[in-house]
């Protein structure tokens, strides 16, 4: 599903809450799936399968709204920029909510091209179509770093010299071109309108999400997913990765994993493993680690099973923290990575 730019004021709330937890990444929606009723899980669930496209100006305007609605509770002592940039901060690697944030905080201070720096290195190409050499330089040389390097890397060998180059060689500007500048590209984002949109797959998002909560919490989600379209929910099934795909991790980045994650972190969630995982985890240690954690193992008494769960998901969380930051590769259920 594509979520139109104009079709923003018909978004109910539902809509817009899944577009926000989208945003705001999976730790957080777990969290906050973890408070919230049964029913309204459901819902947002459905509406986060769906979603695959969401233009900029959606996306930034559902931040905003929560913006205004989280400043205008006097109850709350917390500035709701403030609430959302430390979100931000938590979040791990590059996400949308963090695009949004720099970019609001740049509206805010009147930045030129504040527009462009969260809309997709695609879109930003696509603006600059016709555009003069040098009106490229200039414009990159005004966008964050990232988002500059960003757009100069998807340019043509050509281009990337020459608009190095003018950047290099930019000297002062007069204040008012940046600004007729600053309008025309306004106008020129404003007329592509649903040509500005960031790509979600959200098959992936809510599998990732449903990865961080209870299984019971799960199962709620997918028994509705799957009665209202059970190709979706198969689909959904495919890209989650639960614990025992933790055996198809390749021996070297399995104890990585190991190295990351406390004993009894990893004697509480064996609780329910299979033997082949439990044989995982004890080739990989050395015969002194793993003699230890058998015998921790064979003390262990009634765990609750929302306990060993729980567990299991620190070890999922670690293997997918150490992948984000490239330590490790993946390999489990719904990865299709092919080595030679």
């Amino acid at each position: 599903m594509n979520i139109d730019g104009n079709d923003i004021k018909k978004t109910n709330g539902i809509q817009k809450a899944a577009i926000f937890l989208m945003a705001m990444g999976e730790e957080f929606t777990a969290s906050f799936f973890k408070k919230t009723d049964q029913n309204t899980i459901k819902k947002i669930g459905k509406h986060m399968s769906k979603i695959s496209y969401i233009p900029a100006d959606v996306l930034n305007s559902v931040m905003n709204e929560f913006l205004r609605s989280y400043e205008s509770d006097k109850a709350i002592g917390l500035s709701g920029k403030i609430f959302l940039k430390q979100v931000a901060d938590k979040s791990l690697g590059e996400s949308p909510v963090k695009e949004v944030v720099k970019a609001i905080e740049r509206e805010n201070e009147n930045t030129p091209f504040a527009e462009l720096a969260y809309l997709s290195a695609e879109s930003i190409i696509n603006i600059f179509k016709g555009e003069h050499p040098q009106t490229v330089a200039l414009v990159l040389s005004s966008l964050p770093q990232d988002k500059a390097a960003e757009v100069l890397s998807q340019l043509s060998d050509e281009q990337k010299a020459d608009i190095a180059y003018r950047i290099l060689n930019i000297g002062e500007v007069n204040d008012d071109v940046i600004r007729d500048l600053d309008e025309i590209l306004k106008k020129e984002i404003t007329e592509i309108g649903a040509g500005s949109k960031r790509k979600f797959d959200g098959i992936e998002a809510l599998a990732s999400i449903l990865n961080e909560v209870s299984g019971k919490t799960e199962e709620l989600v997918m028994q509705h997913i799957e009665k209202e379209d059970g190709m979706l929910a198969q689909k959904i099934r495919q890209k989650m990765f639960i614990f025992e795909d933790l055996v198809k991790v390749d021996d070297k980045s399995f104890r990585e994993i190991l190295k990351n994650v406390a004993n009894e972190v990893v004697v509480r969630a064996m609780k329910t493993a299979s033997e082949e995982m439990k044989q995982k985890i004890f080739s990989n240690l050395s015969e002194r680690a793993a003699n230890m954690l058998k015998e921790d193992f064979e003390v262990l008494g009634p765990v609750r099973l929302r306990e060993v769960e729980e567990n299991q998901q620190e070890l999922i969380r670690v293997a997918k923290k150490l992948e984000s930051e490239g330590k490790i590769v993946l390999a489990g259920k719904g990865k299709d990575d092919v080595f030679v």
